[in-house]
């Protein structure tokens, strides 16, 4: 049973990422994390979540802004490799409450339209890099963090999550040999979970990238701000509920 609602999580997790450029991490890193804790659970969704972003970079790097890439995606990287080395040791309900109030400002932001009077530029470009990254590395909870920062981008909706979508595969290969190191031993138990995590995220990002298509430019951003707000509300209460 476990692994049967794993590998349908996994489906919807995938298919959300497909659309807002993140998702997988934020609904499957909670539900292992009730059985294993936190620094198992992270370690584990990261090999699903690496399947699924690059299943996704694959049908969508032709849309890559990579001058956004270059800019806010390498401090992101190393952001979040730095976060991940801390989340072994500093991890606690309290970084998780001030993630999720972030993510329900920023959020908010979008959903009121107010994010389209703001854009990244320069300088400010790279610190929203790093420190999206960093909080998401410390939390264990990268994408909805980064695609809240993304949000403050002139990108189309293909754009938008192509280059989510790179950030999270360069972030995945920084990161992925930290949690390897520090749970090795473990990981190798929960083969079958993350075997079946990563087949269902699989066929979720398939479904999720032919939806993508279908959803109207005006109300792209806006719909993704509502889902980063549902996540900082989530977060928020799984905080406390801690």
């Amino acid at each position: 049973m476990p692994e049967l609602f794993a590998a349908l999580l996994a489906v919807i997790a995938g298919a959300v990422a497909s659309i807002a450029g993140f998702g997988i991490g934020s609904l499957l890193t909670p539900f292992l994390t009730v059985g294993y804790g936190a620094n198992l659970a992270v370690a584990a969704v990261s090999i699903a979540h690496f399947f699924g972003t690059a299943l996704r970079f694959w049908r969508l790097k032709a849309h890559i802004d990579r001058k956004t890439l270059v800019h806010f995606g390498v401090l992101s990287a190393l952001g979040g490799l730095t976060g991940a080395v801390f989340h072994a040791f500093i991890s606690s309900p309290g970084m998780a409450a001030i993630l999720g109030g972030i993510l329900v400002f920023a959020g908010t932001l979008g959903v009121t339209g107010s994010s389209e009077k703001m854009r990244f530029k320069g300088r400010v470009a790279w610190f929203a890099g790093a420190l999206s990254g960093f909080f998401g590395g410390l939390v264990g909870n990268q994408g909805g963090i980064r695609s809240a920062a993304m949000l403050g981008f002139d990108l189309s909706k293909e754009s938008y999550v192509a280059t989510a979508t790179a950030v999270g595969l360069i972030v995945d290969v920084s990161r992925m040999p930290v949690y390897f190191f520090i749970e090795r031993g473990r990981l190798l138990h929960l083969w079958p979970l993350i075997l079946v995590m990563s087949l269902g995220t699989l066929a979720g990002t398939l479904a999720g990238t032919f939806l993508l298509s279908w959803i109207p430019e005006k109300i792209f951003k806006r719909l993704v701000s509502g889902i980063v707000v549902l996540l900082g509300l989530f977060t928020l209460i799984q905080a406390f509920h801690d």
